[in-house]
């Protein structure tokens, strides 16, 4: 196992929060000169952070504890109703998993995506740079898995393979496919994977209470979440 102890953090000065617009958010970021080794990634997944990029980061913020990190225990998690049926409507999608990589069908996807459900966040206007720099990465750890109708892609899930789990980095799909619940049952496939590879859990990032758009998380359970450096079971 990696020394935590003797790895550099830096933390950013105060900026808008990205999800909370009246607070001002501070990231602690793991020093980008360090390589990001998936042992050294695992154990800070205990910790809360979460991977953007070439960078590992978790919220640093003196006054607000709003973000709190999120994980499905693969092994015990139990589909209700709905998850149900969003896995039986998505049973004629083929999934194929690959390397990275920003090509055109990929990126319009991509665009399209944004633009329809994201044109009020810090990530709209989508650009091919900033695609580029979020989620194509040469680390042996992340997969990109397409999600085809009949060759049509419909959906990418951006996932990292660690030691303790899947990271669910980033699902984006197409927009005009809100029928088929994209976004949702990439994490039922993700959680599946999960339990065929033997890993404990599906990291989802962050939960925030007052954020309509992270509502979804707390439809998966059992969940659990990071409180007072523990990881506890909320429901």
């Amino acid at each position: 196992m990696t020394d935590l102890a003797h790895l550099k953090f830096y933390a950013t000065q105060p900026h808008p929060c990205s999800y909370l617009p009246e607070e001002q958010a501070v990231t602690l970021f793991l020093d980008p000169q360090q390589p990001i080794q998936p042992d050294t990634y695992s154990q800070l997944s205990e910790l809360g952070f979460r991977r953007s990029g070439e960078h590992l980061y978790r919220p640093h913020c003196a006054q607000c504890r709003a973000c709190v990190p999120a994980r499905i225990p693969a092994a015990d998690f139990v589909p209700n109703k709905q998850q149900l049926r969003i896995h039986k409507r998505n049973r004629d999608l083929q999934v194929t998993t690959r390397r990275p990589v920003m090509n055109e069908e990929i990126y319009q996807l991509y665009s399209r995506y944004i633009i329809a459900r994201h044109s009020d966040g810090d990530m709209f206007p989508p650009s091919r740079e900033q695609f580029q720099s979020f989620l194509v990465s040469e680390d042996a750890f992340c997969e990109f898995n397409e999600f085809r109708l009949d060759g049509r892609l419909l959906a990418v899930a951006v996932t990292d393979r660690l030691n303790n789990g899947l990271s669910a980095v980033y699902t984006f799909f197409d927009p005009d496919q809100s029928r088929r619940s994209l976004g949702r049952y990439a994490i039922l496939w993700q959680i599946e994977q999960a339990r065929r590879s033997g890993l404990p859990a599906v990291y989802l990032g962050y939960w925030i209470r007052n954020c309509r758009k992270m509502n979804y998380k707390t439809e998966y359970r059992p969940l659990e979440m990071l409180i007072n450096q523990r990881w506890t079971r909320v429901n």
